[in-house]
């Protein structure tokens, strides 16, 4: 009877100590599955869209840009570049400015306007010739912006703040005939006769200004063929005061 129960005990101790370490497996599994929880939250926080604008609705302008000392847009100095994005790829590129203008007050930007040729606009992403043109003729088409029909974009500042010791600069901007205000931070130089405002770089829903094609939000089940909704653009302007241009 004795060497039973020996037995017996036994047989339940190793019970226990395989219980035991199962525990303790099933708790370093879960601190592994939490920490690549963990991690994949933090990705998905990184591919955030860079200073995503909201569109609201076009505002006023404001009346002090009319009185200010007006700086003419040097058109060989200033870009505006573009990157569009999909789950597996993106392209860039860069539109040019027609014609445009800055106004300043007490050495501050109180206003502004620019054209932007939307027949310019190019890829740089693409190096085989035949595939860039394809390209550059599918965003000018009515897929994207409808070029033929809309030739030019353009951009009027409303508000300009300071926050967080940046600018905010607020304006109109106008896609396909559609007006909607948008802000974006930047830096604003003034040295003598030239002031330089150069945008960091901000995102814009483009279905805001009617571009759907293969967007998530107006089409289901498009799987490898979905384009992002999001445009991130970059804004570098030049410009010079009036009475010095020869």
């Amino acid at each position: 009877m004795n060497l039973i129960k020996l037995k017996y005990f036994q047989i339940k101790i190793l019970n226990l100590l395989g219980k035991t370490k199962i525990i303790k497996l099933m708790k370093h599994q879960l601190s592994k599955f939490a920490v690549l929880l963990l991690v994949g939250f933090s990705v998905v926080a990184c591919k955030k869209a860079k200073n995503e604008t909201e569109a609201k609705d076009a505002e006023v302008v404001s009346e002090i840009e009319v009185t200010g000392l007006r700086y003419i847009t040097e058109l060989d100095k200033s870009t505006i570049t573009w990157k569009g994005f999909a789950p597996t790829k993106s392209h860039n590129g860069y539109i040019k400015i027609s014609e445009g203008y800055l106004t300043l007050n007490d050495n501050k930007i109180s206003g502004g306007n620019f054209i932007i040729d939307m027949t310019t606009i190019e890829d740089l992403s693409l190096e085989d010739e035949q595939y860039n043109a394809k390209l550059e003729g599918h965003l000018s088409s009515d897929d994207f912006f409808n070029v033929k029909k809309h030739p030019f974009s353009a951009f009027t500042i409303t508000n300009i703040q300071e926050k967080d010791g940046k600018s905010m600069i607020h304006g109109n901007l106008s896609i396909k005939g559609i007006k909607k205000n948008i802000r974006f931070p930047a830096s604003i130089k003034v040295n003598g006769d030239e002031v330089r405002l150069k945008s960091e770089s901000f995102t814009i829903d483009r279905t805001e200004w009617d571009i759907k094609f293969r967007s998530g939000k107006f089409f289901q089940d498009l799987k490898d063929k979905l384009i992002n909704d999001e445009i991130e653009f970059k804004v570098d302007v030049v410009a010079k005061r009036k009475d010095t241009i020869k």
